[in-house]
């Protein structure tokens, strides 16, 4: 057990995504989903096992956490003593490269870095698929988040099934490589979001049995589309899916709306841009922030265009698995 350790991991874009678990302990979802990380933005995290101190503390972008936040990340620490038969507390810092909270997979990064770390602090010899499973119990995005790139979360009840494992991309015959050549101008739309209650409301949606079965054929397509590496299907199949998944969520109980006006005028300047002969489409997650994929020749002209709106916006690539960093690099 080497004690202490500092990991890194990127966030998702989900391209067919999932809301609602049939597990909400262990976070178990109802179906597969697929996902891409997105680089450079990152979650550091270093964790140190500490058998003098009395209890667990958690720190993320400087400030202690508590809470349900805290219940979630006790859900990892607690399965990685188990794993490695440790009885100490544990201190784990945690910073973002990048907005929380407001639809750009800060949770997924967050875990899959928790988790890398604590598995290598705690001495643990686990392979990226099965360090998915722990990530998994804070945040299932996270389980695709440490494997990296282009990703799949198996749907199962129990570690040997829900998993996450890397996906295999193609080129395509005029040249597209889906791992190298996309662009992903990320527009921010500052409004905070709560997944886990967007989580319920998806599985009351009277849409939610539709969207099950649906989805099927989203990721037969999208698993295609990605072996062809073709950017047209991929990224209409993730725009589309989006679109399902919205609005499973916004018919639960509460009527939950959370795009805002921002969200939709980045909606119509994508489909704008695609109608002149721009090679772009618009995705979401939980929230109201924007993901717009493009060609990497094409990534200035959609960012300025977006930016017109009036909203942030970077540019990102496409990033790798998590990975664990040199003890140079550790937050404490």
């Amino acid at each position: 057990m080497t004690g202490k350790a500092t990991a890194r991991a990127h966030p998702i874009q989900g391209l067919v995504k999932y809301h609602g678990m049939r597990d909400e302990q262990l976070r178990l979802p109802y179906h597969d989903s697929i996902s891409l990380c997105t680089a450079p933005t990152a979650t550091t995290t270093t964790v140190e096992w500490q058998p003098d101190a009395s209890e667990d503390t958690y720190v993320i972008g400087g400030e202690e956490v508590d809470g349900r936040a805290a219940e979630r990340i006790d859900m990892v620490v607690d399965h990685v003593r188990e794993l490695a038969g440790v009885d100490a507390a544990v201190r784990l810092e945690s910073e973002n490269s990048f907005p929380s909270n407001i639809g750009f997979g800060s949770s997924s990064s967050g875990f899959a870095a928790a988790a890398l770390a604590l598995v290598e602090a705690a001495g643990l010899d686990m392979s990226l698929p099965e360090v998915s499973t722990v990530a998994r119990r804070g945040s299932s995005s996270a389980a695709r988040s440490v494997t990296g790139a282009y990703s799949r979360l198996d749907a199962g009840l129990n570690d040997e099934d829900c998993r996450s494992y890397r996906l295999d991309t193609g080129v395509s015959e005029d040249g597209f490589d889906p791992e190298e050549d996309l662009r992903i101008v990320a527009a921010h739309v500052p409004a905070y979001k709560e997944t886990e209650e967007a989580h319920r409301e998806a599985a009351a949606s009277h849409m939610m049995q539709a969207r099950t079965a649906h989805v099927q054929d989203q990721l037969v397509e999208m698993t295609d589309a990605l072996r062809a590496g073709d950017f047209d299907r991929i990224f209409e199949t993730a725009e589309h899916d989006s679109l399902s998944l919205t609005a499973t969520t916004m018919t639960g109980p509460a009527g939950w709306v959370y795009w805002q006006p921002e969200t939709i005028a980045v909606f119509n300047a994508v489909r704008e841009l695609r109608e002149s002969g721009v090679p772009v489409y618009f995705s979401t997650d939980t929230g109201a922030s924007v993901y717009v994929n493009t060609l990497a020749d094409h990534a200035d002209e959609v960012e300025s265009r977006i930016a017109e709106i009036g909203i942030d916006t970077d540019v990102w690539e496409v990033g790798g698995p998590a990975r664990v960093l040199d003890e140079s690099e550790a937050l404490f």
